[in-house]
């Protein structure tokens, strides 16, 4: 399909690939908008029902993964009408219907809704250029796709409470250290490091990956036992795929696995 606001791509040379969006609204720092929620959505969907592909990689530009949400737009509205048009809820969470693992590669910055979209991935890859932030109550409201839930589950109450009510800033060295981000790399080394992440797991066997990104979901989200509880369920199952017997078997015999993904 052809976008507007995104950019979309197939990388890697593998069985499976991995799919690249590129956030593209430049003059605008990225800002999302109807639109291009809209075309994300697509891309992400599309891209999460193709078998050639394993992996999906979502990036900004060097100055802004996304600089938030397009202000513009959301200033002429009233209770009512955010509320009847489901602002925001309507069009921002698609990306939470995607099987395959998402990486956010961020460089710049991820400020408001470009904060809360990162982490809606499932990691988070940082160029040691990235800022991240909460900055609505600069604007009167509060964060509204997800970051008074999502920030603290990733820093901590006190790391939180500090962002959201401050709106201060936190650099990809505290990032890393408050565990909203996974690793920090060098900006010209973004994009590179993020695809051979996606490419590592492109090798492994697809439905182990799969439920691993459900499950850790289910802990992130839900109550201990009963992810423990399905967890052990889904460690049972996969000793009835073809993935299974080939990995350890390969084990076995000191060999390089070849999974079917079946």
């Amino acid at each position: 399909m052809t976008y507007e606001c995104i950019l979309t791509a197939v990388q890697g040379e593998g069985e499976r690939k991995t799919g690249l969006i590129t956030l593209n609204r430049p003059k605008q720092l990225n800002a999302l908008n109807d639109q291009l929620m809209d075309e994300l959505g697509q891309a992400l969907l599309a891209f999460d029902a193709d078998d050639s592909i394993g992996c999906i990689v979502l990036t900004g530009s060097e100055r802004a993964f996304a600089a938030g949400a397009d202000i513009p737009t959301m200033a002429p509205h009233n209770f009512m009408s955010a509320f009847k048009s489901g602002l925001i809820s309507k069009n921002w969470e698609t990306i939470l219907q995607v099987r395959k693992p998402v990486i956010a590669a961020v460089a710049g910055f991820a400020l408001g809704g470009g904060c809360e979209l990162a982490m809606m991935c499932d990691f988070i890859i940082a160029a040691d250029t990235a800022k991240f932030g909460q900055p609505e109550i600069k604007l009167g409201i509060i964060p509204g796709a997800g970051g008074t839930q999502r920030l603290p589950r990733a820093v901590g109450k006190s790391k939180a409470m500090d962002m959201l009510l401050t709106a201060r800033m936190m650099d990809a060295a505290e990032a890393e250290r408050g565990g909203l981000v996974s690793r920090v790399v060098a900006a010209d080394k973004l994009l590179e490091e993020a695809l051979a992440a996606a490419d590592q797991i492109n090798g492994f066997s697809a439905p182990s990956v799969a439920l691993i990104k459900e499950l850790v979901n289910l802990a992130y989200q839900g109550p201990l036992i009963d992810g423990v509880n399905v967890e052990r369920r889904y460690f049972h199952a996969l000793f009835g795929t073809d993935d299974q017997r080939e990995g350890m078997d390969a084990f076995i015999n000191k060999r390089k696995p070849a999974f079917k993904h079946r």
